[in-house]
């Protein structure tokens, strides 16, 4: 359940802001990417010592085909995804790692935060070929706020 809402989550976001451009990529941030990377910790959890690493990097590099293969003009932005999630997943990975003593709570979130920045600032510059301070900015509140109420949603759920 949590790969197919992972992989939703990258797909509607790709196909969203290939539609709507620059101007969804706020919403986007909230709605999806937050989603994604609760989602993605939840999952660490799961596949810790478990072909962590690779399945993560197959889930990314799926959705980004996915994306692709739903609509070819979302190739600029499946390749921008695909490189964002790449880094933010693995920096979301690495400190999620490093605050294992901690609560859930302060890993997914610290986690969270680190790898919103990272995603806000590599998206927006690959996919629409340069660095939009403002787009950067809203992308990361969105990310952290929306992955913090997702995460009290999955938390509530048990997904």
């Amino acid at each position: 359940m949590l790969i197919a809402i992972y992989l939703a989550a990258i797909v509607a976001a790709n196909l969203s802001v290939t539609y709507f451009g620059v101007a969804s990529t706020i919403v986007n941030a909230f709605l999806f990417i937050g989603l994604d990377i609760t989602t993605r910790d939840k999952l660490h959890e799961k596949w810790r010592g478990k072909g962590l690493w690779w399945k993560m990097a197959a889930l990314i590099a799926i959705g980004s085909a996915l994306s692709f293969t739903l609509n070819r003009e979302a190739g600029p932005v499946a390749l921008a995804s695909l490189i964002a999630f790449g880094a933010s997943g693995a920096v979301d990975t690495a400190v999620y790692h490093l605050l294992r003593k901690m609560d859930t709570q302060t890993r997914v979130n610290g986690s969270n935060i680190v790898s919103a920045a990272v995603d806000s600032i590599l998206f927006p510059t690959i996919a629409f070929g340069s660095l939009m301070p403002g787009v950067v900015l809203g992308q990361f509140i969105a990310k952290v706020v929306g992955g913090y109420i997702w995460f009290r949603i999955i938390k509530k759920t048990e997904v």
